[in-house]
């Protein structure tokens, strides 16, 4: 085979520019652009590490803000709790002064209507034990035929009433 008997001639030149192309190859690529990659690489590194130094620190300024929300809703919460107490006595001692007042009046009332009642059974009364004088004094008149003085038939008629 022709092709296998030249390889021993031509393989030396063909070793000898594959070594010139590599050679070439790593000197265009290994020192020419693999530092330019580098670099890129290096500043896209340092762009994200200044990216989440910025987001922690974004997001630590996010935590305070919200724990300063937090405190200052907790201490609204604490203020409208203390004036809905507050609110709540007063409105209890208002109206317990109202229910005092209503209470007096009511009692002024109910004493003065107690007295008018008691005035008027007194009223009654006194009329009752005159017509039971009167009545006395003409059951005795017609029954026993007897005339009795109106204070004796008055006298009579309250002793009954009180002893029953």
């Amino acid at each position: 085979m022709p092709q296998l008997a030249q390889i021993a001639e031509i393989y030396a030149s063909q070793l000898f520019w594959l070594t010139v192309f590599f050679g070439a190859i790593l000197v265009f690529i290994g020192y020419g652009m693999v530092p330019k990659i580098q670099k890129t690489v290096d500043l896209r590194d340092d762009k994200i590490a200044a990216d989440l130094k910025e987001a922690e620190a974004a997001q630590k300024a996010a935590d305070a803000l919200e724990e300063d929300y937090r405190a200052g809703l907790d201490a609204a919460r604490a203020d409208a709790a203390k004036a809905n107490a507050e609110a709540k006595a007063t409105a209890a001692k208002k109206t317990e002064a109202s229910l005092k007042r209503a209470e007096t009046t009511i009692d002024k009332k109910l004493a003065a209507a107690a007295a008018e009642l008691a005035q008027q059974r007194e009223a009654a009364r006194a009329e009752l034990e005159a017509m039971a004088a009167e009545a006395t004094q003409a059951m005795v008149q017609k029954v026993a035929g007897l005339s009795i003085d109106q204070r004796t038939a008055t006298a009579a008629v309250k002793k009954e009433l009180t002893h029953g």
